[in-house]
């Protein structure tokens, strides 16, 4: 199969490429929104209640996961509650929780992540989301276009980060107005909970250059990821700053590429075409270039869902922004990984249906042959000879350990 390469920003854009990615840290995600075996149906559906949610958190935190990511909007319980909630079940886990410019105060926002950082004892992460759909946030009381919004990041986080440093802030902007602005605990983590922040406009970039630690994507092709990597790289440096860089991706592991392709199809088997009209319907209303990106990766069409080898955009039929999967055997989901890390993404924030198997799935089968940082995967390695692992033949003899080739 012969895919096809897109140049989607214009010439000229020279500047420092980032540096391949010697480690990765592994996130995985809280599905707030819903769950379940199949998409787009009750059938076979999960109740995100509290104690559901839990045992996604504990997995996660027990297999070693550097933290999840809890998403936001109106269609997801709200994240800080729920990161809150988690928070106190867990023992290394960091929480990706979103603070969002235009429907917070940057001074109510600052206050929030202190207070979380500090009763989670510094596993809070930032996630910056300015929003992409216009029609959910007028619901919210945003009435800003795609410019404002981003103008509006810009002052938020520049007072945010001012306040968690400590500083009493007064400032009177386009957007934004705050008079002895302070925040009194300070955060555990210095100078602030790391930012997280995903935003493919020209605008976006702008932003995240300025501001953010780590530049996350969608998960596009690997050229269409390496050429955006390299443009954000650029924006940083004309500022005297480096980013780091991370991927938002599903996942589809199986022992094998044909039960993994199986699994693929069976996720998307109770979807019509009116659902995925319906769908394709909302995404056109977004102003969101991200969105828009994912979109165009399969145009709605069930015949070009294999958007590079191995890269699947089947979830992105009916699932706005993430909308991508690497579907395969482990081996072949390590190799794409990999690809990804020598573009210089160091950060993989995960997911897969239903979230409390697969979080297993993944960790088990993937986690043993990619080089992860010390922050991922300890979970499994502090406790590899504290206890039983498998099951006993004939309650009496301990099964032999077969460890996979590293690669």
């Amino acid at each position: 199969m012969t895919f096809a390469s897109h140049a989607l920003y214009p010439a000229g854009s020279a500047g420092p490429v980032p540096a391949p990615a010697q480690q990765a840290n592994i996130l995985w995600f809280i599905p707030t929104h819903g769950d379940g075996r199949y998409l787009a149906t009750t059938e076979a559906a999960r109740d995100v209640s509290l104690p559901y949610l839990t045992q996604i958190a504990q997995a996660a935190d027990d297999l070693g996961y550097y933290g999840v990511l809890l998403p936001t909007g109106r269609s997801c319980e709200d994240s800080w509650i729920v990161a809150s909630a988690l928070a106190p079940l867990t023992r290394r886990l960091r929480y990706l929780v979103a603070i969002r410019p235009g429907l917070m105060t940057p001074t109510v926002a600052a206050r929030m992540s202190s207070t979380l950082d500090r009763v989670s004892g510094g596993r809070l992460l930032i996630n910056v989301v300015t929003g992409g759909d216009p029609v959910e946030l007028k619901g919210e009381g945003v009435f800003l276009d795609h410019p404002e919004r981003y103008a509006i990041t810009d002052e938020f986080l520049t007072i945010w980060r001012r306040l968690l440093q400590g500083e009493i802030v007064t400032w009177k902007g386009q957007h934004l107005a705050v008079e002895d602005g302070r925040v009194l605990y300070p955060p555990v983590q210095k100078p602030y909970p790391p930012l997280y922040f995903g935003g493919s406009s020209a605008a976006g970039i702008e932003v995240a250059a300025e501001h953010v630690d780590h530049y996350l994507t969608w998960g596009e092709p690997p050229a269409q990821v390496g050429e955006k990597l390299h443009v954000a790289a650029a924006a940083a440096a004309r500022k005297g700053r480096r980013l780091k860089f991370g991927i938002r991706l599903h996942v589809i592991v199986r022992e094998t590429n044909e039960e993994a392709w199986a699994a693929a199809d069976r996720l998307i088997s109770r979807i019509d075409d009116a659902t995925i009209a319906l769908a394709q319907k909302t995404y056109a209303r977004m102003d969101s270039e991200g969105q828009r990106r994912m979109s165009a990766l399969h145009g709605g069409r069930r015949d070009r869902l294999e958007v590079a080898p191995n890269l699947w955009a089947g979830v992105g039929l009916v699932r706005g922004g993430a909308g991508t999967a690497l579907v395969g055997d482990p081996e072949t989901v390590a190799a794409r990984m990999k690809e990804y890390m020598a573009l210089g993404i160091e950060s993989f924030i995960l997911s897969g249906y239903p979230h409390l198997e697969e979080a297993y799935r993944f960790a088990e089968l993937v986690f043993p042959l990619l080089p992860l940082a010390d922050t991922t995967g300890r979970g499994r390695r502090e406790v590899r000879n504290e206890g039983p692992f498998g099951e006993m033949i004939a309650n009496d003899v301990p099964p032999a350990e077969r460890a996979r080739a590293q690669s």
